[in-house]
């Protein structure tokens, strides 16, 4: 019996320190760590601690234990209740998926430990010292315990899940902890080294080689080694895959879904870092494989230099053409972009095939060619011959003259499409010619007249175009650079090009973006253009933070006393421009920067951004102060269905309104930069507009006197979804101003002193909380990412963090800023503007400062986890806004297609952009619904309403493999008729059918961003001499790279 009670005693000291394992596994603490340590130092009975059996083994800094699946086994879903919803039955797949994939991941970890490393531990004689076995299999034994002891509290969860339904916190607790980024990092960054270790031990030990190709020929699943240690790297990509689902499925209120949302930052977060270790890792890697390939001394030691940084690599396709078109070469080189230099590499493979079957082999290389990054240039078709008469030789070493002096354009890439298009042109010129000739004619003959020839133009115009659209398509993934080669005898300079062949329209976008942001990177204002600060300036920036693209005045010296109020940002689309330029301009579309001067006038300017720097492009002036902007998206389908009349009113499409300080709302059409006033309104308070913001139908208007006014749009009249003035309902918020207007899905938060208000949707019910212990401070700024909003206030430094759901704070932080950046006197910072764009959190302050912080991008809680950058450009005086511009580049810049096919149909000019400064042809974006207008292409405005007599064949676009037409036919067929609609509808031409559902399937998705500061002057916070006038309003322009 005293047995038996010492059995028990035994068995519920364990149970007690199983739970407080468990407890301290939950709580991710230090503490809890700690605990989880003591425990396992303590031989609680569930862990067996091994003895080291290796005095080589890597750090004993991590304990060796192993997990009894006998007392705790592996998590297990009950059978499924009755009587669940929908959303909690997905849930519960969703979980399983989660034990399943956790399951499949533990044991892909154990059998590397057990089928590979301890067969090579043990075996006799040595397969393997062990010097090299430990780097191999690095960090693994880590891994899987962190891992187990996550599957332990996993299955304690999955037990109570019918009663709890919660597991986001699980993930907090378990992939928070300091220990779970450190062996993951040590194992990511140590992949690359020993996949190499791998690889060389496969070509000096064959008895190594037939050990993983026998192990390999004894699994079920066939997977290699290399295809079992790559899992680690993909365990967190899979883990947000499975919780971002789950989330999805979890509804707001849920118990579970802020733990949801934190567990997807904390993921995201783990994800991120170990994402720009491993890129910095085969970075110095390929860096390193590229040094040892060349013979060149200086190359080599420019190569090695810690200022070396590679941007992109790509295995590119070098083409070489022949006089008709023909490929006369064709070869496979691997290119290297680094931050000042291009590189261009032959590729030598080698070793035995049945290694590359087990182990990835990386390629060796021969340089080719090298050039600094500022010589290299990027050729598309029809730009302008270069300035110098030299000779450009084809990499392949012949000397040929690649250049045409077709209307001084350098023709580069298929020969064969150039040919036939010049006898297009030669043959259009020909029947100009003709056509004025027969108008000479003194007699009238029925088939021999100006109608014929004019209709003869016009099908050749549409060849032409069509021919011009083919050779686009070709350059779409044709990369053409030109390249500073050795100087010839006589000194000068001799460049050559290279055509490189992209594999996709993608990649190529993303080379010449790369390239034009690279040279952007290495202007003075941008080495260096930001410092991190929390560690003494010490961690070196990423290469890519943002880059300042340029900075330009916003006024003419005459209007220097206006004070900038806001920036917005109007999206349109460009219809000229072409697809080189799309890959280094601006976002596509308008910035509106609006001011006031006292209280007598405002004055709104407007700058194109269709280019890689933005130009103004139309002002005007208004009788009052402009306090705010706000971009209206147009009217949704539903509401135009109920406003629909006989009289079949026009669309409103998406506008502008701008509020003013003497109460008044302009609302103006945003189509182009004609900037038309379609209403004027003053709200009846007639107290000055503060804040404008759009919530489904409705428009929000934040007043001084701390009410919001709300506006339906009108239900009739000659133009559907203008405001309607006389809807106005009243929101009292305070008494204090509201100064910031954020929509949350459904709901607008207003801001009032040091309070926000919750105002739901059509109902107008508000809910209030308190955002700052402070009554006199109140909130200035308001920015949305994911499921929370970042606030800034009147006074101090700080930042707050509040939940979108349950309104629960969550983080505040401090805006550090070197002291030596400060003007003399200044001892806080202090916030006036505030932006959330790709990741960063923007913050410029009073004192012309602006910082930026890492944010989670995904659907988490838009948590500070990083370290924060400081720009070293800056403004004189504060910053009176951030703007954050961001477009979709076109799909017809992405298809492969040919123009036939419904490809892109622009001019073959790839940078054809309009040089009127105040007169450019802009379309609405997508969805919209104004009507775009109609391309200036048909020079010729007639019909021809019968060719049955006409001689020779018949003039059409269609190839003539598709044409059922001969010489012979009396009468028009559809396709030739086609040609003759043009002066009607040339859209059908210019357009082309619209793509299939299949291909709208495969869509993806190529954004381009900037981000735009607005305040008086420019300074270099590391140069005080390099300064601008501080009484200059000034616009600075920071361009982030193409993401796709």
């Amino acid at each position: 019996m005293t047995r038996k009670n010492a059995h028990e005693r035994s068995s519920n000291r364990a149970l007690q320190h199983v739970q407080q394992l468990m407890k301290a596994a939950r709580n991710g603490t230090k503490d809890g760590l700690e605990k989880t340590k003591i425990a396992m130092m303590r031989k609680v009975s569930f862990l067996s601690k091994k003895d080291c059996t290796d005095d080589t083994e890597e750090d004993s800094g991590y304990l060796d234990v192993t997990v009894s699946e006998i007392k705790h086994p592996p998590p297990q879903l009950s059978p499924m209740p009755e009587g669940l919803s929908s959303q909690q039955v997905v849930r519960r797949h969703i979980l399983g998926s989660i034990i399943q994939s956790e399951r499949s991941y533990l044991d892909s970890l154990k059998r590397i430990l057990l089928e590979y490393k301890k067969p090579l531990m043990e075996a006799e004689p040595r397969i393997l010292s062990l010097r090299k076995i430990q780097p191999i299999f690095y960090r693994l034994k880590e891994i899987l315990q962190c891992h187990s002891m996550f599957q332990i509290a996993l299955a304690s969860r999955v037990a109570e899940w019918d009663h709890t339904e919660k597991i986001g916190d699980l993930f907090v607790a378990s992939f928070s902890k300091s220990m779970v980024l450190d062996v993951y990092s040590d194992y990511v960054n140590n992949f690359t080294n020993a996949m190499a270790l791998i690889k060389k031990a496969c070509m000096s030990k064959p008895a190594f080689l037939e050990f993983l190709k026998k192990k390999q020929a004894a699994s079920t699943d066939r997977i290699t080694l290399y295809g079992l240690m790559v899992k680690p790297i993909q365990r967190f990509p899979q883990f947000i895959l499975l919780l971002q689902d789950m989330l999805k499925n979890t509804p707001v209120g849920h118990q579970d879904r802020l733990p949801l949302q934190l567990a997807l930052t904390e993921l995201e977060t783990l994800a991120e870092k170990l994402n720009e270790q491993k890129r910095l890792a085969e970075q110095l890697a390929e860096i390193q494989q590229l040094t040892r390939s060349v013979s060149d001394r200086n190359l080599s030691k420019q190569l090695n230099s810690d200022q070396k940084q590679l941007i992109l690599s790509e295995t590119l396709i070098e083409t070489v053409f022949g006089e008709k078109g023909q490929v006369l070469k064709s070869k496979e080189r691997k290119v290297f972009l680094l931050n000042d230099m291009l590189v261009c590499a032959n590729i030598n493979v080698k070793g035995p095939p049945d290694i590359s079957s087990l182990v990835p082999i990386g390629p060796k290389y021969a340089v080719k060619w090298s050039a600094p990054l500022l010589q290299v240039q990027v050729v598309e078709v029809g730009q302008e011959t270069p300035q110098h008469k030299d000779s450009i030789y084809q990499q392949s070493g012949s000397k040929r003259l690649s250049s045409t002096n077709f209307q001084g354009k350098l023709f580069l890439g298929p020969p064969r499409l150039y040919q036939e298009l010049q006898e297009l042109q030669h043959d259009l010129s020909v029947v100009e010619e003709v056509t004025l000739l027969v108008g000479t004619m003194q007699g009238s003959y029925q088939n021999l007249n100006t109608t014929v020839g004019q209709d003869w133009c016009m099908a050749l115009q549409r060849l032409i175009r069509i021919k011009e659209d083919e050779i686009q398509c070709a350059n779409k993934c044709r990369l053409r650079l030109m390249v500073p080669g050795k100087p010839d005898k006589s000194g000068r300079p001799v460049s050559f090009t290279v055509v490189f062949s992209t594999p996709s329209p993608i990649s190529k976008i993303s080379w010449v973006n790369r390239l034009h942001l690279a040279k952007i990177a290495l202007r003075e204002e941008n080495l260096p253009g930001w410092v991190c600060v929390e560690d003494d300036e010490k961690t070196k920036p990423p290469f890519w933070c943002p880059l300042l693209a340029c900075r330009l005045p916003v006024f003419t010296p005459k209007m220097q006393d206006l004070k900038l109020q806001a920036g917005l940002y109007n999206p349109v689309h460009c219809s000229l421009l072409g697809f080189s330029a799309a890959s280094t301009s601006l976002p596509q579309g308008y910035l509106w920067v609006a001011s006031g001067g006292g209280d007598s006038h405002g004055q709104v300017e407007i700058f194109s951004l269709n280019r890689p720097t933005p130009r103004s492009v139309k002002s005007f002036s208004l009788g009052s102060p402009v306090v705010c902007l706000e971009y209206i998206t147009e009217p949704s389908t539903d509401e135009e269905l109920e406003t629909q009349t006989s009289e079949v009113p026009s669309k409103i499409g998406n506008t502008i309104c701008v509020g003013l300080l003497d109460g008044n709302i302009l609302v103006y059409g945003s189509v182009d930069t004609a900037a038309q006033c379609l209403l004027t309104f003053c709200n009846p308070e007639g107290c000055p507009v503060l804040c404008l913001k759009q919530s489904a139908n409705f428009l929000f208007a934040g007043l001084s006197n701390g009410k919001v006014a709300v506006y339906n749009r009108k239900s009739g009249g000659r133009i559907i979804g203008l405001w309607d003035p006389d809807s106005c309902r009243h929101v009292v918020i305070g008494c204090a101003p509201v100064l910031k207007l954020l929509q949350i899905d459904e709901c607008v938060w207003a801001s009032c002193a040091n309070q926000v208000s919750v105002i739901e949707g059509s109902s107008l019910r508000t809910q209030s909380f308190e955002v700052h212990p402070d009554p006199m401070v109140s909130v200035t700024h308001m920015v949305r990412a994911g499921g929370g909003v970042w606030m800034a206030f009147s006074e101090g430094s700080s930042l707050r963090l509040f939940h979108t759901e349950t309104l629960e704070h969550l983080q505040e932080i401090n805006i550090s800023t070197p002291s030596a950046y400060l003007s003399p006197g200044q001892k806080t910072v202090c916030v006036t503007s505030l932006l959330i764009c790709q990741g960063l959190l923007w913050v410029g302050t009073a004192q012309g400062i602006i910082v930026t912080l890492p944010v989670p991008r995904l659907e988490g809680i838009p948590k500070i986890t990083g370290k924060g950058m400081t720009s070293l450009n800056g403004h004189n005086g504060p910053v009176e806004f951030l703007v954050a511009t961001s477009s979709i580049l076109s799909q017809d810049f992405l298809k492969r297609d040919t123009p036939m096919e419904g490809g892109d149909s622009r001019s073959g000019t790839e940078d054809k952009e309009a040089t009127n400064s105040s007169q450019e042809s802009l379309q609405q974006v997508d969805g919209s619904p104004q009507v775009e207008a109609k391309a200036k292409g048909v020079l010729l405005q007639y019909h021809l309403r019968s060719t049955s007599q006409l001689p020779g064949k018949l003039l059409t676009a269609r190839p003539e493999e598709t044409s059922d037409s001969t010489q012979d036919s009396l009468e028009h067929t559809l396709e030739d008729g086609s040609i003759y609609e043009l002066s009607d509808d040339p859209e059908v031409w210019v357009k082309g059918p619209g793509p299939s559902s299949k291909e709208a399937a495969r869509r993806e998705k190529v954004t381009s961003a900037a981000v735009i500061s607005g305040g008086k002057g420019f300074r270099r916070l590391a140069n005080s001499s390099n300064s601008s006038d501080s009484s200059e309003n000034m616009l600075m322009v920071w361009q982030l790279p193409i993401t796709v």
